[in-house]
């Protein structure tokens, strides 16, 4: 389909939230299925720092694609490579048959920082290609379809909870399941407690989010978490995991924050001792500095880099901030881990000030 002349009207605008979570990787169905049983779940809380994908009208037969933080690709429609930094982007616009087309991302988050970029961008962009073509947006078909093309091209097994995230905006613990019609998501909107008793202004008091400055890839550590199960190893600590991720659920919706905090390093430790690299040297100046203060810290997405978030009362958060920030004054060398100064504020990386999205996608043609 040629979207030129749609576009040379009016270019299309879609956006959506980024996401810290807890209970990742379940959202795969290497996992969830064999564990059916104890109901796998993941929580997350989708962040305002949001994904913005704006179509373009571009040359008949070609696609352009756009993004902060990468190298821009334009290709023939028909030679559109999926197996490129950009794939899963092309592979969108395959899907609908599209041409004449420039998308441009732009990200609010750090490239590469593990808040589920990628697949927030593949959520906006089906929303903006759907609104182009006049057609109702629907969060949950939105999600799914951004799923399974990120499944088909990605080479790795892939999780739902980035889409879901993305679309719906908001808290919500994700049960993953399985029916007649395939993969299937339980939402359970743990938002709709902000209205009971207290203030989406207190949750953003009790969290933190700050990006350790160093690029993300998250597929080699979901790799060896994903062969190490097929082995057969490691399986009493995911059954820990979702154990644990039910009971930091219950705290959260009890606004008992010291208990969650306590879950979430300990879900964190479970983390660490099957792949030691899920935290960055910095990543674990971060933990330690946590655990100190009575906070619970952990990794977004796979880890690896990128992002750490923290729960706790709201003193100890606060004051888990300062020493936050004193620890990203510094980046350190990968090689020897000695410190170096720097003015880059994405390479050294720094808090983010954020706060819960509930809006998930939005459109604007």
């Amino acid at each position: 389909m040629n979207f030129r002349k749609i576009l040379e009207k009016q270019p299309v605008k879609a956006s959506v939230p980024c996401r810290i979570d807890l209970g990742g990787t379940l959202d795969i169905s290497t996992f969830f299925l064999p564990l059916a049983h104890l109901d796998p779940a993941t929580f997350n809380i989708a962040l305002n720092m949001r994904t913005t994908v704006t179509l373009y009208p571009w040359k008949d037969n070609h696609i352009k694609i756009t993004s902060r933080g990468f190298e821009g690709a334009e290709f023939e429609a028909e030679l559109a490579p999926f197996k490129h930094s950009m794939g899963l982007m092309f592979a969108v616009v395959r899907y609908f048959n599209g041409h004449g087309v420039h998308v441009h991302i732009e990200s609010a988050s750090p490239p590469r920082s593990a808040l589920g970029g990628s697949s927030a961008a593949a959520v906006a962009m089906i929303g903006a290609f759907l609104t182009a073509m006049g057609k109702n947006v629907e969060p949950s078909h939105a999600a799914l379809l951004a799923h399974y093309i990120e499944s088909s091209v990605a080479g790795v097994p892939c999780g739902l909870q980035d889409q879901l995230a993305a679309a719906w905006g908001g808290i919500n613990f994700w049960h993953w399941t399985m029916d007649s019609r395939g993969v299937q998501f339980i939402r359970e909107n743990i938002s709709e407690g902000a209205s009971e008793g207290y203030s989406c202004d207190d949750i953003n008091n009790h969290i933190l989010v700050a990006y350790c400055g160093i690029p993300h890839v998250s597929s080699d550590i979901n790799k060896r978490w994903v062969n190490r199960f097929l082995s057969g190893e490691d399986r009493d600590k995911w059954r820990d995991i979702i154990n644990i991720t039910h009971m930091f659920v219950d705290a959260f919706k009890n606004r008992n924050y010291s208990r969650a905090a306590e879950l979430m390093n300990k879900e964190t430790r479970i983390r660490m001792e099957m792949t030691p690299d899920v935290l960055d040297h910095t990543g674990r100046q971060f933990f330690e500095a946590a655990s100190k203060r009575e906070c619970g810290a952990r990794f977004t997405g796979a880890g690896g880099g990128g992002c750490l978030w923290a729960i706790g009362e709201s003193e100890s958060i606060q004051a888990l901030k300062e020493e936050w920030k004193d620890i990203t004054h510094t980046k350190y060398n990968t090689k020897d881990n000695t410190p170096q100064s720097s003015s880059n504020d994405e390479e050294i990386g720094g808090l983010l000030y954020t706060a819960i999205d509930f809006q998930g996608i939005l459109t604007d043609f």
